[in-house]
């Protein structure tokens, strides 16, 4: 189950008893406070804190640039502006910190992203629970023939039921195997530092994730990108979901020049240009490599 019964009456009990304060509070984010969103099988994710709102970064751009940014007349226009300027200062003013419960190897492509606050479950002092990270058939794919690190056509028939079978059959085998290795039942039992070792990469673990404005989006445009694996890709939609919630002025800018936009090279601007003139423009005489021209393709939608 995503939440276990002690975690979901400690939810219960801190939305039953609400605390009054002084501080700027976003409305979009209290109704998102302590609920968990479902993620994959067996993960969540769920708001634990947060601090600062849309009025909080156009009060700290106001503060750091003065006078500069008086012309715009209104805190969406200004925040737009610090989006498109790459200013990210006033991003950092808000912060937000989750739990998250997800599958080790999602985990370990996560904590790449090296400007955040974690604490994570600890196995040294805790047994982890039997949960696994079992794909649905939909989710079972072969290798890419022309991304290396992405995936192909989708398994299927009995192909795609004997790598289930297999996935489950090793996941509880190694379990089995890691509750025999701890167990003090006639035997010391090995240390759970040690035991740990044998479990799978789809077991579940859980985190504490603390990272500012600024860097969580950095975060969801490579994440929520749909180029991303999807294991970690749909924990990146459910954070954009309490995003836009949250900071919708923010979010709506980042959705326009981060997600929905591009950056073109000197090169590429340049073709586009000769394009717009009337030029024919080929690869050949483009100035840019196959893999390039075929990025810039994809971009003009050819």
């Amino acid at each position: 189950m995503p939440l276990s019964p002690e975690q979901q009456a400690e939810i219960d009990t801190l939305r039953a008893t609400p605390k009054p304060t002084l501080r700027a509070v976003s409305e979009g984010m209290e109704a998102h406070l302590y609920k968990a969103i479902p993620v994959l099988d067996h993960g969540f994710v769920r708001v634990i804190d947060y601090m600062g709102d849309d009025a909080a970064i156009c009060q700290a751009a106001r503060v750091s640039y003065g006078k500069g940014t008086k012309s715009v007349s209104n805190d969406a226009g200004l925040i737009r502006y610090l989006m498109r300027h790459w200013h990210s200062t006033p991003f950092e003013m808000c912060e937000i910190k989750l739990h998250v419960k997800l599958p080790v190897f999602v985990a370990r492509q996560w904590i790449r992203h090296r400007t955040a606050n974690v604490n994570e479950y600890s196995a040294r002092y805790s047994i982890l629970d039997r949960e696994f990270y079992i794909p649905e058939p939909g989710a079972l794919a072969a290798q890419s023939v022309v991304n290396n690190q992405g995936r192909g056509a989708v398994l299927e028939g009995a192909e795609a039921a004997r790598v289930l079978e297999i996935l489950k059959a090793d996941s509880n085998r190694a379990y089995d195997n890691y509750e025999a290795m701890i167990s003090d039942v006639g035997q010391q039992g090995l240390a759970r530092e040690l035991a740990r070792m044998n479990l799978p990469a789809n077991i579940y673990t859980q985190w504490y994730w603390k990272v500012d404005l600024h860097n969580l989006f950095h975060f969801l445009r490579l994440r929520a990108d749909v180029h991303a694996q999807y294991e970690i890709r749909v924990y990146a939609d459910a954070i954009c979901s309490v995003v836009a919630d949250w900071v919708p002025a923010a979010f709506a800018a980042f959705e326009d020049y981060r997600m929905g936009g591009v950056t073109l090279s000197s090169k590429a601007l340049d073709c586009l240009r000769r394009m717009l003139k009337g030029e024919e423009v080929t690869q050949e005489n483009s100035g840019m490599s196959k893999g390039e021209w075929r990025e810039f393709e994809g971009v003009l939608g050819e």
